[in-house]
C-alpha cells in the first residue's frame, strides 16, 4: 500500500558515535523523501563528527575514523539537510526516541532553529513493537519477506523502514493510511522536549520526568527553586530541552506581566 500523503514525508536514519543525545554526533545520515505523488528522492552523506568514534561503535556500523576524517562536518551539511526536510513530516525506526532528538541537536548546534511544531513524526519501530515486538531485521523479514543486507548501514535501514511502513498498512486493517493517525499511534507519552525530560500531565501542563522534581510541574519548580533553571542550562542536557525550558520560563514571566 502506498502512503496517502498531503505533503512530503522524510524517512531517515542516522549512524552515530554513540547513543548520548547531548554528546554524540552523526557520522552518516541517509534521507528518503517521498512526495504525495509517489515520487522519491534520496541522499546519503558521511559526516565528520569532529570527535573519535569508539571502537565498540565502529564494530556495529563499520564507519571508522579514517573513513570520515575528510568528509564534511554536520555544520557544513546542515543548510542542505534542513532545506531537504523543510515542510516535511518525519519517519524512522526508533526515530521518536533517538534519531529526531539527535538530528535536532545537530541542527541547533549548527544554528538552525529546528522544531516539530508544524510537522508530525511516525516511528515505525513503535508500530512494530505494538504489533509484533521484534527488531528491524526481523521486521523486514516478517513484513516484507526479505533479508536486510547491510544492516546498520543508514541507507539500507532507511529504505527498509519505508518498505516496512507500507507493508504494515497492508497488514493491519486498523492502521489508517494517514500521517496524523500514524503519528499518534507511534507516539509514547506526549513529550514537551524530544528527549523526554519534560512531558505533559493530565492537565496538559509540563512536568519534569527526572531528578528530585520528577512529576512536578515545571512552572511551579521554576518559581520555587530559582537556581534549577540555571543548573539545567549549564548541565549536560540536550539543547532542545534547554530551549523548551527557556520557552516555559518566558511564557510564565509573560503571564505574570499580563
Amino acid at each position: 500500500m502506498e502512503l496517502r500523503l498531503k505533503r512530503p514525508i522524510v524517512f531517515f536514519d542516522l549512524e552515530t558515535t554513540g547513543v548520548n543525545i547531548a554528546k554524540d554526533r552523526i557520522v552518516e545520515i541517509s534521507i528518503l523523501k517521498v512526495y504525495p505523488n509517489g515520487n522519491k528522492e534520496s541522499k546519503t552523506w558521511l559526516v565528520n563528527p569532529e570527535m573519535e568514534i569508539p571502537p565498540e561503535v565502529v564494530a556495529i556500523h563499520g564507519i571508522t575514523n579514517e573513513k570520515v576524517v575528510t568528509e564534511p562536518t554536520f555544520k557544513e551539511l546542515a543548510p542542505e539537510i534542513n532545506a531537504l526536510i523543510e515542510g516535511c513530516d518525519l519517519a524512522g525506526f526508533n526515530s521518536n526516541r533517538f534519531d529526531i532528538p539527535l538530528l535536532a541537536e545537530e541542527l541547533l548546534r549548527a544554528g538552525i532553529d529546528f522544531d516539530m511544531k508544524n510537522r508530525v513524526g511516525i516511528d515505525v519501530q513503535v508500530i512494530y513493537h505494538k504489533k509484533e515486538q521484534r527488531t528491524l531485521s526481523a521486521a523486514y523479514q516478517f513484513y516484507c519477506d526479505k533479508n536486510l543486507d547491510n544492516a546498520h548501514s543508514a541507507e539500507a535501514d532507511t529504505f527498509a523502514t519505508y518498505e516496512i511502513l507500507k507493508a504494515q498498512l497492508d497488514q493491519y486493517e486498523d492502521l489508517e493510511n494517514d500521517v496524523n493517525f500514524l503519528h499518534e499511534f507511534s507516539s509514547h507519552t506526549k513529550r514537551a522536549d524530544f528527549a523526554g525530560f519534560i512531558t505533559y500531565d493530565e492537565d496538559g501542563d509540563e512536568v519534569f520526568t527526572f531528578g528530585k522534581y520528577k512529576g512536578k510541574k515545571v512552572v511551579e519548580v521554576l518559581q520555587k527553586d530559582k537556581g534549577y533553571f540555571s543548573w539545567i542550562q549549564n548541565a549536560d542536557f540536550p539543547l532542545y530541552t534547554k530551549k523548551v525550558l527557556t520557552a516555559i520560563k518566558l511564557r510564565s514571566l509573560n503571564n505574570k506581566l499580563e
